[in-house]
């Protein structure tokens, strides 16, 4: 498996990995409070700063361990790389403007943050899935 490869495989797997942790800190200590009301500043930086540690110890093991084409993107790397960030970024304007019209309807900043940290990790996991398949399969023709 090519390094660029494994390091999508790494990306999907600790971002869906944090998130779950993130909402099992926040949910697990509801103890029948309103969701709202939950503390949750403190799990989300740590939870985004754990998907960002991780990914970099990570990438740095696997390119320790793929010495072979350690470095070296080819075309095909690109237009992969290329596609699966056309449609992570789908959901980063997804959330961007559901962000966006959450504030203006005056919503309370848990669901603003929660709404916009979901689509960050709906684009790292679908942007992720998408090389994947495009690895595994090619890209598609249009």
């Amino acid at each position: 498996m090519p390094l660029e490869e494994k390091r999508v495989w790494i990306m999907g797997v600790v971002t869906v990995v944090t998130y779950a942790g993130y909402l099992a800190a926040v949910l697990g200590g509801a103890g029948g409070a309103p969701v709202d009301r939950l503390p949750y500043a403190a799990a989300l930086l740590w939870s985004v700063l754990a998907a960002v540690t991780a990914t970099i110890v990570l990438t740095i093991a696997a390119a320790l361990t793929t010495r072979e084409d350690c470095g070296r993107k080819d075309q095909r790397d690109r237009e992969i790389h290329r596609f699966g960030e056309r449609i992570g970024q789908a959901f980063v304007v997804l959330g961007g403007v559901s962000a966006l019209g959450m504030a203006l309807a005056r919503l309370d900043p848990f669901w603003i943050a929660n709404a916009t940290y979901l689509a960050f990790v709906l684009s790292a996991v679908l942007g992720s899935a998408a090389k994947i398949v495009a690895y595994r399969r090619g890209l598609p023709a249009w």
